[in-house]
């Protein structure tokens, strides 16, 4: 993995990046947008973030490139979705978790080069990305006004699977990540986890067989009626065999343990790499229980700790990981927890957002992508 920062700087914009790139095959850019607070109203700042991707993309480096994802991570996502005018109809989520930095806004970028891209894609707008025999399915920002949160998310699990069947693929076997925001997740999170469970049922996904990578996290729709959103990956055309569940036994239970239906990590085998998708993952241990109650610090120590075994278990390293999400649940806890990234992963394209986990004693958690080259002569390349 390379790493790189650009600075833009008369923007007052910083583009913290990843590249994965062989001799030969598709490109991928994980691309980290922040935006120096300057007292302006948002606008102001989103019109400096546009014109830095403009410019980001612009490079030579980046000639026939296309942005495949994008993620907005808004102080107000209410007031400022309205705002916001995209020129090219990428699959792009917003959500309310505020920049810890004094921002309003700031944003990832997936980026990928040698691939064919649609946009707009069927009823759920998906972005289609194709290349060989792999059809990659990225979805954003469904929301349902349903009564409760259980409604919601079996509705949004209904729609999310109707969209897959369009691609030739369903959420048992395509889908290999999956994101819910949650409006007041200590309210509403339990209602999100009994409708995925009884609808995964149904699908035929439980204990003996899988679930699905996955973050629950708080979050705030723009639409105040919509209580979650769920965001999605899937891929078409992965044999049974190219997929693995990263467990890490020795330090993680099983979320079934629990009555949670997700999967720590899922590892995805390509003929020329292999992608580790890490769930959120906070300071627990293999008995499910909440380690370091009120430390952040040690809180801390202990999810990496927990995404380093993952990680381990998928033949990968933090040298792989593409970009990083972190959640802090009380914004008094950023200035130590920023200093302690900084000082461990100070190269890892980063987002650090007010974001309560789903469990009130935790008070951080964090999720990240890795690619690593590899050669699996069995399946084609990525």
């Amino acid at each position: 993995m390379r790493y790189g920062k650009l600075e833009f700087k008369e923007l007052g914009v910083l583009a913290e990046l990843s590249c994965f790139a062989l001799t030969d095959g598709v490109a991928e850019w994980h691309v980290m947008f922040h935006v120096e607070p300057r007292g302006e109203m948002f606008a102001g700042q989103y019109a400096r973030l546009c014109q830095a991707e403009a410019c980001f993309m612009e490079r030579a480096a980046m000639q026939d490139a296309t942005a495949v994802f994008k993620r907005y991570f808004l102080s107000d996502s209410t007031n400022q979705r309205p705002v916001i005018k995209e020129t090219v109809p990428c699959c792009t989520s917003y959500i309310q978790q505020p920049p810890l930095d004094g921002s309003k806004v700031a944003m990832w970028m997936y980026v990928l080069k040698g691939t064919d891209t649609m946009y707009g894609v069927g009823e759920c707008a998906s972005t289609l990305v194709t290349h060989g025999s792999y059809r990659h399915v990225w979805t954003a920002g469904l929301v349902d006004f349903s009564e409760g949160s259980d409604r919601q998310t079996e509705t949004l699990l209904r729609k999310y699977e109707h969209a897959l069947h369009e691609q030739g693929t369903d959420i048992a076997g395509g889908c290999v990540r999956t994101w819910f925001y949650v409006r007041d997740v200590d309210t509403h999170y339990h209602g999100l986890v009994q409708a995925r469970r009884r609808y995964f049922d149904e699908i035929g996904l439980n204990e003996h067989t899988h679930y699905i990578a996955s973050t629950g996290i708080g979050g705030a729709p723009s639409d105040t009626c919509a209580l979650v959103q769920l965001d999605g990956y899937a891929v078409a055309g992965l044999k049974p065999d190219q997929q693995r569940y990263l467990y890490a036994p020795t330090h993680l239970n099983r979320t079934s343990d629990y009555g949670v239906t997700f999967e720590r990590g899922t590892l995805l085998y390509y003929g020329d790499r292999r992608h580790a998708l890490i769930s959120g993952t906070a300071s627990i241990d293999r008995e499910g229980k909440v380690v370091y109650t009120g430390d952040i610090r040690k809180q801390t120590l202990r999810m990496w700790e927990n995404v380093e075994k993952l990680l381990e278990e998928a033949g990968m390293d933090m040298a792989d990981v593409a970009h990083l999400a972190v959640y802090l649940r009380d914004i008094a806890d950023y200035s130590t927890v920023h200093q302690m990234f900084c000082q461990r992963f100070p190269d890892i394209p980063t987002v650090f957002t007010l974001a309560p986990v789903c469990r009130p004693a935790w008070l951080i958690e964090m999720e990240c992508m890795a690619i690593r080259e590899d050669r699996n002569p069995s399946f084609p390349d990525f």
